[in-house]
């Protein structure tokens, strides 16, 4: 009974006008970009300070996070506080299209830093990290999409799987490079390489062909291991942070293993569960034994 009663104040809640925003995946995406612009000004900061900002073009990516949250929660708060969307729509693309270009021009700008003199595996593997700016390009792309391609239909739900999809494999790709810069000293670093690749390769099968709640289960199973992955990959960081010799905390943070990075893992886990759930409806049940899935976004819906 105390259970029966406890459900019914969830459904009752999920029903309150306060609730409206947890119906809307297109406002979960915009969230989603917006947060994460805004936090890779910290992370640009850090990274750029290995150099103390040398050259002025490594400025760009941190204005640019800080003036396109600016604009995306000014049109976040006029479409869905005030129903305006003209804010919302021309710059959200004009924060999108800066994201791309600053995503792009970074990685050619990393690349520059040592691959294009030297041309060989090590030059990329010791250079600046070239695909992290993809970070920008992703989520301009993202912001880009929930402009252009109708919500609630079963392409947007696969455009978000799919920027996930490019997220891990990124993932996969900077886990690989930066580790290989020690030997993967520590047999824990093949940890991100492996889950990673693993990542990838669910996602991409709801893209290439057709998949049954069931799938999209394990599919979710699978993105909880990657945040449990980021989560002891930050740890695995902070602590070699701090047995790393340095006057600061500052010193050893900047010079030492990125404490941020692994987060990426749990990050890219949201907006594949906002494409793995908004997908659901456009599934069909296969088998006697239904999904959980399948019965959590049904018990849902039904509380709206």
């Amino acid at each position: 009974m105390r259970t029966s009663s406890l459900l019914a104040q969830v459904r009752r809640f999920l029903q309150s006008k306060e609730m409206r925003w947890a119906h809307d995946p297109v406002l979960w995406v915009e969230l989603f970009a917006t947060s994460n612009l805004g936090v890779l000004a910290a992370d640009i900061c850090i990274a750029h300070a290995m150099n103390s900002f040398r050259k002025w073009p490594e400025f760009i990516p941190l204005i640019v996070s800080l003036v396109a949250p600016t604009i995306l929660l000014a049109g976040i708060w006029m479409r869905w506080r005030w129903g305006k969307n003209g804010l919302w729509l021309y710059g959200g693309q004009v924060a999108g299209w800066l994201a791309v270009l600053t995503g792009l021009a970074g990685v050619l700008w990393h690349l520059e830093s040592s691959f294009f003199l030297e041309r060989t595996l090590r030059s990329l593997t010791y250079a600046a990290p070239f695909a992290a700016p993809l970070a920008y390009t992703g989520l301009g792309f993202l912001l880009l999409m929930n402009r252009s391609v109708e919500a609630h239909t079963k392409s947007w739900s696969q455009w978000v799987i799919f920027l996930a999809l490019g997220g891990f494999f990124g993932n996969f790709v900077l886990s690989l490079t930066d580790h290989a810069g020690n030997g993967f000293f520590v047999k824990t670093e093949w940890i991100p390489v492996v889950s990673s690749a693993l990542a990838t390769g669910f996602l991409l099968l709801p893209l290439v062909r057709r998949v049954s709640l069931r799938f999209v289960d394990a599919c979710m199973a699978v993105m909880l291991a990657q945040a449990a992955v980021g989560v002891l990959g930050f740890w695995f960081h902070l602590m070699a942070n701090l047995a790393e010799p340095g006057r600061t905390l500052w010193d050893k943070m900047v010079n030492g293993a990125p404490p941020m990075a692994p987060l990426l893992f749990p990050n890219l886990v949201a907006l594949a569960w906002i494409g793995l759930w908004t997908l659901i409806p456009h599934l069909s049940e296969e088998g006697e034994e239904r999904s959980w899935s399948g019965f959590v976004y049904a018990w849902v819906q039904t509380s709206k």
